[in-house]
């Protein structure tokens, strides 16, 4: 199934073939607009050259950091999240030899998948549960309790990157987010 979050062909493809780049793309999309976020790891890939998690874990610190500095920057703040990259990488390393994927393909239930997301650096409840949907929802992997395991964020309608398919979807999602954003506010 194609990854269509960003409106980029060339960034999709990445999200698309890389699970890692998912995971990343995911770890990008805080105080960054959500389509930008996820085309972090296409510029990773461009710049660094791969998204091999034990190469990007093993990297120079501040060389891995100003690589993701360069404009545009992989996020709004390149430096913190730089780090948070490594750390994830270093992470996805240690517990799964590497692949990504197998933090959905492993997981017992929904629970565990959360539970298994909200270990990674950088990655809330609330994160966890809008990674879990993604996963379920955009690549069909659906761990037994999923729904349970993520709420709201189940149900259909769209709140979340998680229903992002196209570029109209996208649009909606933004409009519930400023929505409760106002909601928040006011």
């Amino acid at each position: 199934m194609a990854i269509t979050i960003t409106g980029d062909p060339v960034s999709d493809k990445v999200l698309t073939d890389d699970p890692f780049a998912l995971l990343l793309g995911m770890l990008l999309d805080q105080q960054f607009p959500m389509e930008r976020a996820f085309m972090g790891p296409a510029k990773l890939l461009e710049r660094f050259g791969t998204l091999d998690p034990a190469t990007i874990a093993a990297a120079n610190p501040e060389e891995f950091a100003a690589l993701c500095a360069v404009p545009p920057a992989v996020h709004r703040f390149p430096g913190s999240m730089a780090a948070r990259i490594q750390a994830v990488a270093a992470q996805v390393v240690e517990k799964y030899d590497g692949d990504a994927a197998r933090l959905w393909n492993e997981a017992a239930s929904g629970a565990d998948l959360v539970k298994r997301v909200t270990e990674m650096p950088g990655f809330g409840k609330q994160k966890a549960q809008i990674f879990t949907a993604l996963v379920a929802k955009q690549l069909g992997v659906k761990p037994t309790g999923w729904e349970r395991a993520v709420g709201d964020y189940s149900e259909p309608g769209y709140r979340s990157v998680a229903d992002v398919v196209d570029v109209p979807s996208l649009e909606k999602v933004r409009a519930y987010k400023k929505e409760k954003k106002a909601a928040l506010k006011g």
